[in-house]
C-alpha cells in the first residue's frame, strides 16, 4: 500500500483515503505518494475507463475495495459524462503534431477528467465513514466550475468555491453561478487568483476554521486530482505508438498540477521524451527556467485567464522532489519566496528540474496569431490557453521525428471574447450549456479577507 507524505515534513504520513480528505497537509505542505509505481501492462486499445482503473489502482489500493473502485472510475468517464468514446481522442493539427481533446467533460475544460472521479471518490469516503465536510477551492476558471458539477447535490459534501471577481470569463463565472443546489456557494473575492488561492490555504492552516468546517480540498493540492491526470498521458501514449516510442508534450500551465501529472507519468514509465511548459504574460516558471529563480510580480490579466498566476502551488511538489525530499529545505524556500517575492533556488535542485522541463511564453498578441493560424492552416478552432500551448509547444520542440501532444485544455466556447477576435468567429455553447447565459447568477462578493470568506462559509 502507498503512503502519502508531506512536502514540508512535519505532517503526519496518510493512506490515500486520508490524503483524500485532508487536501492540504496540517503543516502547510502537499501530500505526495512515498513511492511511485511502475505501469502495468496495458491494452493499447481498451476503454479510458479500464486503462484509468489499472493505472490508478496502486495508489488508491488499501484504500477502497477494487470492486468498488472500478465501479467508481467506470461512472465518472461513462458516457452520460463524456461526449466522445475515446474520453480525451487526439486531433492532428500538423505532421505529427496532436492535441489532446480535454475538454469533453460536462464543463468544457480539462478538470473535469480528474474531477468526475474526485468527487464520486469523496462521496464513497465519506459515506463509508458517516461523515460530511465542506469543499474548499480557489478557481482561476475552469477549476470552481468543474468541481461544483461534480459535486452538486450530493449529501455528503458542501462546496464553496472563491473566484477573482471580474478575472474569469462570462462563461466560466456563469457555469458556476447558475448552479441552483442547496450545497453549493459562489464567492467573487475582491482580488485575483493568487489572493483566492491564498484565502484557501489560511483557511487550511486555522486549525479553528479547519475543524469548524471539516474542510476538504479538490483543486489541485489534492494529490487524487494529480493522480486522474497522469492517466492521461498514459493513455496518448498508448494511443500513438502503443506505449513503444516517446513522446513530447506541450502543457499550457499556470498552477502546474497538470504538466506535474506528466512528470509522474514519466517516472510510472511513459517514454516521454520533453515536458513542455506553456506560460502566457504571467510568466513566473518561464522565468524561473531562466534565471534559476522565483520571482513574483504583480498579476496581469490576459487573454487565458486561467494561467494568470504568480504562485504555481504543485511546483513545490517538483520541488520536494528535486530537493531530494528536504522538506525542511522546501519549507524555508517558500517562506522566503513569500515573505520577499523572490527566492534564488539552490543550483542542485534547479539542474533536476532543468533536465526534465523547458518552458516558453506567448503573449496577448502571439496568442490570437497562434488562433487564427491554427484554424487557417488545420481547420480546428483552439481557444486561447491551447494556443499558448501549441505555440510554446512548436517553438521548443527537440525533435520533430517525435510526436508532439499539446493539451487542448478547454472548449473555444468559454472564451468566445478572444476567439471571435482572433478568427472573426464567435464559437457557440453546446445546445446542454446555452442556458447559462440567461440563467440567474447566485453569488456573493467579498473582501480579500479569511474573516470574510468565514462568514460566508457559516451561512452556507
Amino acid at each position: 500500500m502507498i503512503s502519502y507524505l508531506s512536502t514540508r515534513g512535519e505532517a503526519p504520513e496518510l493512506s490515500f483515503a486520508d490524503a483524500l480528505l485532508t487536501g492540504l497537509a496540517t503543516d502547510g505542505g502537499l501530500y505526495c505518494p512515498a513511492s511511485v509505481p511502475a505501469l502495468p501492462d496495458l491494452d493499447p486499445d481498451a476503454p479510458y475507463a479500464e486503462i484509468a482503473a489499472e493505472v490508478m489502482w496502486p495508489f488508491v489500493e488499501g484504500s477502497i475495495e477494487r470492486s468498488a473502485f472500478d465501479a467508481i472510475v467506470a461512472d465518472a468517464y461513462g458516457p452520460s459524462v463524456f461526449r466522445h468514446e475515446d474520453v480525451v481522442p487526439l486531433v492532428q493539427i500538423e505532421p505529427n503534431n496532436f492535441l489532446l481533446d480535454l475538454a469533453l467533460g460536462p464543463t468544457l475544460a480539462f478538470k473535469d477528467v480528474a474531477l468526475q472521479l474526485v468527487g464520486r471518490l469523496l462521496d464513497h469516503e465519506l459515506d463509508r465513514r458517516g461523515e460530511t465536510v465542506t469543499v474548499l477551492g480557489a478557481t482561476s476558471g475552469d477549476t470552481g466550475s468543474a468541481a461544483i458539477d461534480a459535486l452538486k447535490g450530493r449529501s455528503n459534501v458542501k462546496i464553496a468555491i472563491l473566484h477573482p471577481a471580474g478575472r474569469v470569463s462570462e462563461v466560466q463565472r456563469r457555469q458556476m453561478t447558475t448552479i441552483d443546489a442547496p450545497n453549493v456557494a459562489n464567492i467573487a473575492i475582491d482580488g485575483n487568483f493568487d489572493d483566492c488561492q491564498d484565502l484557501v490555504k489560511a483557511a487550511f492552516n486555522d486549525p479553528a476554521l479547519r475543524a469548524e468546517f471539516g474542510l476538504a480540498a479538490v483543486n489541485s493540492i489534492n494529490w487524487a486530482r494529480v493522480m486522474a491526470q497522469v492517466v492521461y498521458y498514459v493513455v496518448a501514449s498508448l494511443r500513438l505508438t502503443k506505449g513503444e516510442q516517446p513522446v513530447s508534450f506541450a502543457v499550457p500551465t499556470g498552477n502546474f498540477g497538470n504538466v506535474l501529472a506528466g512528470w509522474y507519468a514519466k517516472r510510472m514509465g511513459v517514454p516521454i521524451e520533453q515536458l513542455i511548459v506553456a506560460s502566457n504574460r504571467n510568466d513566473v516558471l518561464t522565468r524561473f527556467f531562466e534565471t534559476g529563480a522565483l520571482t513574483a510580480e504583480t498579476v496581469v490579466a490576459s487573454l487565458s485567464p486561467s494561467m494568470d498566476i504568480q504562485v504555481s502551488s504543485n511546483f513545490e511538489r517538483l520541488l520536494w522532489e528535486a530537493s531530494g525530499r528536504d522538506g525542511v529545505a522546501v519549507a524555508e524556500l517558500l517562506a522566503r519566496f513569500r515573505t520577499d517575492g523572490h527566492a534564488q533556488v539552490d543550483p542542485a535542485w534547479v539542474d533536476a528540474i532543468k533536465a526534465e522541463f523547458v518552458g516558453g511564453r506567448l503573449d496577448d498578441d502571439g496568442t490570437l496569431v497562434e488562433i487564427e493560424r491554427v484554424r487557417n492552416e488545420s481547420g480546428v478552432l483552439i481557444e486561447p490557453h491551447t494556443a499558448v500551448g501549441v505555440h510554446v509547444g512548436r517553438a521548443l520542440r527537440a525533435d520533430d521525428d517525435v510526436p508532439l501532444v499539446t493539451l487542448a485544455t478547454a472548449h473555444p466556447a468559454k472564451f468566445p471574447d478572444a476567439v471571435e477576435q482572433a478568427v472573426g468567429e464567435r464559437p457557440d455553447l453546446p445546445d446542454f450549456l446555452s442556458h447559462i447565459l440567461t440563467a440567474e447568477e447566485l453569488l456573493d462578493y467579498a473582501p480579500n479577507d479569511l474573516q470574510a470568506v468565514a462568514t460566508r462559509l457559516r451561512a452556507l
